[in-house]
C-alpha cells in the first residue's frame, strides 16, 4: 500500500466519523425541536387549560381596525326591559304643574314613567321570641314553653338570612371576611365569622339529603359527562370530581384521581355512556369493566393542533389532513340547512371511514405511532359513538363549563380547611349547577332546604 491508499483510508475512516456525528446530531436537533414543541403547547393546541397561558396565543388577538363597536350588534333584536306590574309596585308619587304653571294648559290622562328599584331603609327585621317559664308548685321544676324549630335551631339569623349567607358563600366565591363585611356595611348587622361559620354547617348539613339523592341515580343514568380538576385542602392536593347530565349535575372530591372512584362511585356494572377525554382512569375503567365510551373530540383536536406544528413535513401534513376531516364532521353536525337523522348519520359516518383510513396509515414517527394506537380495532368506536347514539355528544365541553365555578372558587378561596369544608363545596355546587339547569332559584332552594331540615321534614328534590 503506497502513501496514496494510506491517505485515502484516513479520509474514509474520517468521513465515516463525521457522518456517524451528523447523524448523531440530527437526532439531537430533532429532540431539541419536540422538547421546544412541547414549551410552545397552550389551551388551543393540547389539553392545558386557558389559565395556563401566560399571554393570549396570537390567534386569539383581534386585528388593528377590526374591533367591535360597544353596545348592540348589527342584526340583534333590541331588548327593552318589562316594566314593573302594578302589583309589583309598592309606592307611587305624582309630580303635577301647580295652578299658576298650569293656566291656560288642558291635562292629560298620560304620564311620563320611571320606574325605579330602591333599597330600603333597614335591611332586615328583628323578631323576637319569647317562652314564658312557669314553676311547677309541687316540684320546684322550671318548664318552658315550647318555641318553633326555625328559632330554637336558626338562633341569631332566619332561614332566609342564613340561604342568604350561604348563597353569598357558594354562588359569589366569597370568604368569611368578605361575608362578615357585608353583613356590617350592607345589611348593617354585626356578625363574628364564627356564626358564619355554623350558618354554612347548617346549610351543609340541609343539603346532605338531595346530595345523597342524586349520588345513587348515578349508576342508572344513559350517559354521564365527566372531568376532573384539582383542589387543595390543607395544602394536601385532592380532586375535584364532575359528573354532569342534562338535569344535574354533581360534584364530588376526593384524595385520587384514579378509576377506583369511578368504580366506587358508578359500579363494576355501569351500563351508560362515559363522555370524557383521554386520562388514564377513564382508559382503565374502560378496559376493566367493558364500558362504552365517547372519547372528547374537542381534546384529540387540541393534540392534533400540536402534531400539526411539527417539523417533521409529513408528520404535520398527516395532522393536518386529519384536523380537515373532522372540521367537516362539525360542520355536518352544525349546519343550518334542515336535514333527515339519517342523511347526517350518513354523512358522518362516510367522514368517519375516511378518518380511519388515514388516522391508521400514520408516517414513520414516534407521535404519529402513538396517536395512531388510539384508533385500532374496536378502540375506534369510543371516538364516534355519537353517531350511532342520539343524544351523545361528541366533546365534552358541557362538562367543563359545569366544573369552571368550582375552578373559580378554588382560586378566590384558595381551597378548603377540613372535611367539613370539603362536603360544604361538593354539596354547594351540586345544587348551583342542578338549579341553573333546571332554571330554579339557587336562593329559594337553599331556603326551602335549610327550613325542611330545621322541621326535620324532606329536603326538596334536586331531580
Amino acid at each position: 500500500m503506497d502513501a496514496k491508499d494510506v491517505i485515502i483510508a484516513q479520509k474514509d475512516t474520517l468521513i465515516a466519523q463525521l457522518q456517524g456525528q451528523i447523524q448523531m446530531l440530527l437526532k439531537r436537533i430533532q429532540a431539541l425541536e419536540e422538547k421546544n414543541a412541547c414549551l410552545e403547547k397552550n389551551s388551543t393546541n393540547s389539553s392545558k387549560p386557558p389559565s395556563s397561558d401566560i399571554v393570549k396565543p396570537a390567534g386569539m388577538l383581534r386585528r388593528r381596525g377590526t374591533k367591535r363597536r360597544r353596545g348592540g350588534q348589527p342584526g340583534h333584536r333590541k331588548f327593552s326591559r318589562p316594566p314593573f306590574s302594578p302589583q309589583q309596585i309598592d309606592k307611587v308619587i305624582t309630580y303635577e304643574l301647580n295652578k299658576k304653571q298650569a293656566q291656560g294648559l288642558e291635562p292629560l290622562n298620560e304620564w311620563q314613567v320611571i320606574q325605579q328599584v330602591e333599597l330600603p331603609q333597614k335591611m332586615f327585621r328583628v323578631i323576637e321570641h319569647r317562652a314564658r317559664k312557669y314553676r311547677d308548685r309541687a316540684t320546684g321544676r322550671i318548664i318552658i314553653a315550647p318555641m318553633p324549630p326555625e328559632a330554637r335551631q336558626g338562633g341569631l339569623c332566619g332561614a332566609k338570612l342564613s340561604a342568604l349567607i350561604a348563597f353569598m358563600k357558594s354562588s359569589c366565591h366569597c370568604s368569611f371576611a368578605t361575608l362578615q363585611r357585608f353583613c356590617r356595611e350592607v345589611l348593617n348587622l354585626k356578625i363574628s365569622t364564627g356564626k358564619l361559620a355554623k350558618i354554612i354547617k347548617q346549610v351543609s348539613r340541609a343539603l346532605q339529603q338531595p346530595y345523597e339523592q342524586l349520588q345513587t341515580r348515578l349508576p342508572q343514568e344513559p350517559a354521564l359527562g365527566i372531568d376532573e380538576t384539582g383542589h387543595h385542602d390543607q395544602g394536601q392536593l385532592h380532586w375535584t370530581w364532575c359528573f354532569q347530565t342534562p338535569n344535574f349535575c354533581f360534584f364530588h372530591i376526593d384524595r385520587s384521581r384514579g378509576s377506583k372512584v369511578l368504580r366506587q362511585l358508578l359500579g363494576r356494572h355501569y351500563q351508560g355512556i362515559v363522555n370524557c377525554d383521554y386520562y388514564s382512569s377513564y382508559l382503565k375503567f374502560a378496559r376493566l369493566f367493558r364500558v362504552r365510551m365517547q372519547y372528547c373530540l374537542a381534546h384529540l383536536i387540541r393534540e392534533l393542533r400540536f402534531v400539526a406544528k411539527h417539523g417533521v413535513r409529513k408528520v404535520a401534513r398527516w395532522a393536518y389532513i386529519l384536523l380537515k376531516l373532522l372540521r367537516k364532521m362539525f360542520q355536518y353536525l352544525h349546519r343550518r340547512d334542515p336535514t333527515t337523522p339519517a342523511i347526517l348519520r350518513a354523512g358522518l359516518t362516510r367522514l368517519r371511514e375516511e378518518f380511519l383510513h388515514q388516522v391508521r396509515r400514520p408516517p414513520d414517527h414516534r407521535l404519529a405511532r402513538k396517536l395512531e394506537r388510539r384508533f385500532r380495532a374496536a378502540r375506534a368506536e369510543h371516538y364516534f359513538r355519537f353517531i350511532d347514539e342520539p343524544g351523545i355528544e361528541p366533546t365534552n365541553n358541557a362538562t367543563e363549563r359545569s366544573l369552571r365555578p368550582a375552578v373559580i372558587d378554588r382560586k378566590v378561596t384558595q381551597g378548603t380547611c377540613g372535611h367539613a369544608g370539603m362536603r360544604w363545596c361538593e354539596r354547594s355546587w351540586t345544587v348551583i349547577a342542578t338549579c341553573i339547569k333546571q332554571n330554579r332559584n339557587v336562593l329559594n332552594y337553599l331556603h326551602q332546604a335549610l327550613r325542611a331540615h330545621w322541621l326535620r321534614q324532606p329536603a326538596p328534590k334536586l331531580v
